[in-house]
């Protein structure tokens, strides 16, 4: 007697090679599924339902008729090469393939054309000519018994041969009712198919909405949170500002109070701008473009100004195209708001790391290199590089220890690569940071 654990004389060689055909299956049901899905194997798909059944009418015909009977099979082999439209005009095709049955007495060509009218989709123009009803599929039915019980000739029909009128007359309903029931099986499979691919569909979109509608809730409910910690603070800070402003007599602590007061103003603006947006309803993109701040290169002296930093400022002070903001077009001013934005980064970034440094922003209207790939006319753009550098920090000066999140030259860089420009952020050889950013026109 053998234990449990103890390996029959040829276990050991059978479970060596139970991986390997497990492997061989699997390298060859891959290899099956390359080749069917290869263009010759599509074609063959389609192929294959058409000329088969052909084939297989063509052999009845020559089975039941032989060679000798010259009309017989000439009707039968038309009836059978009359398949290969039996998708494009099945009742036409069935009426053609009559004949056959009743003159020689082949089945294989009516039955499938039958088939073939019963299983026909209802849709579209063509398809709503040629698709029957229940009442086109009884008349149908009928011509294929007559055709199937009546002789031919029609002389050497016998009214007294009861027995074999019944037989031959049952084997003829069931010949037409055949094709019919499976055909019908397959519409409504078809039709079946579809309508749960509708619902699919339908559950997707109903799945989305709802996402959409707890997203819309849930900005909502941010843009509530926001106003109320936010722009609570941001008042108090207002508010001390002006007392202070008031309270002091020292210049300079005037001044100080009032840029901070300015400064708190402004954010409140932006903050109430922003909880717009987040309140817009399905993020419509033209409420928020109405919503949205819009700061340009006409504000960027005043935001330095209000950096209390020692900045430098060289550049444009207006927009590209030298008129207004409001002359200026959508892509000039989405260009010259990334600018504004990168400065901005770029300036509080030096308050965080390097206090009391030195800092030189620098705005040019320059001709920008086009991606690789494009034609030599389209080589030179139009656009503005903005650059921001910054010596080493003070070692006398007090660190703000303001708080940060780490994503601000990542989302710099993703605003330039939208608007088809780049972003280049690394520090300098003298212990310092530059931040350059290149921005074609017309890409907003």
């Amino acid at each position: 007697m053998r234990s449990d654990g103890e390996a029959g004389p040829g276990g050991a060689a059978r479970d060596a090679t139970d991986p390997g055909r497990a492997a061989a299956g699997a390298r060859l049901r891959r290899g099956a599924r390359r080749l069917l899905r290869t263009p010759l194997a599509g074609r063959l798909r389609r192929i294959v339902p058409v000329v088969v059944p052909v084939l297989l009418a063509i052999a009845d015909a020559l089975l039941v008729n032989g060679l000798e009977m010259a009309l017989e099979l000439g009707v039968s082999v038309v009836a059978a090469t009359a398949l290969l439209l039996r998708r494009r005009w099945p009742l036409l095709v069935f009426l053609v393939t009559l004949p056959g049955l009743y003159i020689g007495y082949i089945w294989f060509a009516p039955m499938i054309a039958l088939y073939t009218l019963a299983a026909s989709p209802a849709a579209g123009p063509v398809r709503r000519r040629c698709a029957p009803g229940p009442a086109r599929l009884g008349v149908c039915a009928l011509l294929l018994v007559a055709a199937h019980f009546l002789p031919y000739p029609i002389s050497d029909f016998e009214p007294t041969a009861y027995r074999e009128n019944t037989l031959v007359l049952i084997d003829a309903c069931v010949t037409s009712a055949a094709p019919i029931a499976l055909g019908l099986l397959v519409r409504t499979r078809r039709e079946l198919a579809s309508r749960v691919e509708d619902l699919t569909r339908s559950m997707r979109r109903e799945d989305r909405l709802l996402a959409e509608r707890v997203k819309a809730t849930e900005r909502a409910r941010l843009a509530r949170e926001m106003h109320d910690v936010v722009a609570h603070q941001v008042s108090l800070i207002s508010l001390q500002a002006g007392a202070v402003q008031v309270s002091t007599e020292d210049e300079t602590a005037r001044n100080g109070a009032r840029t901070i007061r300015e400064l708190s103003v402004r954010t409140l603006e932006e903050l109430r701008h922003m909880v717009g947006v987040l309140r817009a309803a399905g993020g419509d993109a033209r409420v928020a473009g109405e919503l949205a701040p819009q700061p340009d290169l006409d504000e960027l002296p005043r935001l330095i100004e209000m950096s209390a930093l020692d900045v430098t400022y060289e550049g444009l002070a207006v927009a590209h195209d030298g008129g207004s903001g409001a002359g200026r077009s959508r892509g000039a001013r989405t260009v010259e708001r990334a600018a504004f934005r990168t400065v901005q980064e770029a300036l509080t970034n030096v308050r965080k790391h390097a206090p009391g440094a030195r800092v030189r922003v620098r705005v040019d209207a320059v001709e920008l290199g086009a991606p690789a790939g494009t034609d030599a006319a389209e080589r030179a753009r139009e656009g503005l590089r903005v650059e921001i550098r910054n010596g080493p920090p003070d070692a006398t000066a007090t660190v703000p220890g303001l708080p940060g999140g780490g994503h601000g030259l990542v989302g710099l860089r993703e605003r330039a690569q939208s608007l088809g420009g780049t972003l280049e952020a690394r520090p300098t050889s003298e212990g310092g940071f530059v931040v350059r950013a290149e921005l074609p026109y017309g890409a907003g």
